[in-house]
């Protein structure tokens, strides 16, 4: 049988449709701006968003870091959670490529900073510190949702000290979609936000940042230093909006089916089972029951990861079938 593939909401096939509008999408070469699905989508999401322009990107992690380096120069520094995409994850790639210094912070269980560590870490204006410059917050976080005054006390903090604000939002309409508050309004405290297509919404690659024109001008001339400009890349931005069009309503399917896989775990000795607000479901094991448990479940036809917590992601190839055959093989081998 076809395994049931909870690795991540990343490894989702276009649907028919899609490939249809993607096949028929009209290009050009957006290196010259002259793609008008690229245009089209950007003007979309800097819409959607309530900003003033958008970049698209090949993959999320340029995106954050196109970013990253628009608002920040050599020797500056942000702040971030200790577990955040755009430290942990990203390949170090703020320090790396933009020598932005990441100053990481501990996290509460929603992914939020406590706003006196965000006070505490901001640098006094003192040749022996690297000058502290953006706050960045990331929304869903492990399929946590930001609740929305928070996000607005955290970015009133930084502008009161006088720091730009980023989201990581690669995940933000799954925050929206659960939590009932409409994306724009997420997206609003910020000055700039990542998105990804290819995560909950299903399109085969993209991602966009937006933000203010003088600012995705900078992330503009970023991105092709990056490698990040494309050229026919209306074949892709195509899925995307066709993603923003049929993709977003649904993605409370797979918050649902996410709920029906924690709760059909519940009762199991050794298991702990994080309840989920949106498509990641967290599972802690005793240490008798961990070893080799990622291999066992694969040949057993479950996929999922296991770099520190079992995480189990659903996505829009996951039916209720495939949610009950996965509940079925996790009890019989945990």
């Amino acid at each position: 049988m076809k395994p049931v593939d909870l690795r991540s909401d990343t490894v989702t096939q276009p649907t028919a449709a899609m490939r249809a509008v993607m096949a028929a999408a009209e290009v050009g070469d957006d290196v010259f701006g002259d793609d008008p699905t690229v245009n089209a989508l950007q003007a979309r999401i800097a819409a959607l968003l309530g900003k003033e322009a958008a970049l698209f990107t090949p993959t999320g992690t340029q995106s954050n870091l196109c970013g990253l380096m628009a608002h920040c120069q050599r020797g500056d520094e942000f702040l971030v959670g200790q577990m955040a995409h755009t430290y942990r994850w990203e390949g170090g790639g703020a320090a790396v490529l933009g020598s932005i210094q990441p100053q990481p912070l501990p996290q509460q269980p929603d992914g939020s900073i406590l706003l006196a560590d965000i006070d505490a870490h901001i640098k006094p204006d003192d040749a022996h510190f690297a000058r502290t410059r953006l706050l960045a917050l990331e929304n869903t976080w492990g399929g946590q949702v930001l609740p929305l005054p928070y996000i607005e006390e955290a970015t009133a903090l930084a502008r009161r000290r006088g720091l730009a604000t980023h989201l990581d939002g690669a995940r933000v309409f799954n925050a929206a979609v659960a939590s009932g508050v409409p994306v724009a309004d997420i997206a609003r405290p910020f000055d700039s936000v990542s998105v990804c297509f290819s995560k909950g919404l299903g399109a085969p690659a993209g991602s966009a940042l937006v933000g203010s024109r003088a600012l995705i001008a900078r992330a503009h001339r970023v991105r092709k230093m990056l490698g990040g400009g494309m050229r026919q890349a209306g074949v892709l931005a195509a899925g995307a909006l066709h993603a923003l069009d049929h993709h977003v309503d649904r993605l409370a399917e797979d918050h649902a089916h996410a709920r029906t896989l924690a709760e059909g775990l519940q009762g199991l000795p050794g298991v702990t089972v994080q309840a989920p607000q949106t498509n990641i479901v967290f599972i802690d094991l005793a240490p008798e029951k961990a070893a080799g448990v990622v291999e066992r479940l694969r040949a057993a036809g479950v996929l999922c990861t296991g770099l520190y917590r079992l995480r189990f992601v659903t996505h829009l190839d996951i039916s209720a079938d495939d949610i009950a055959r996965a509940v079925a093989v996790l009890r019989q081998t945990l």
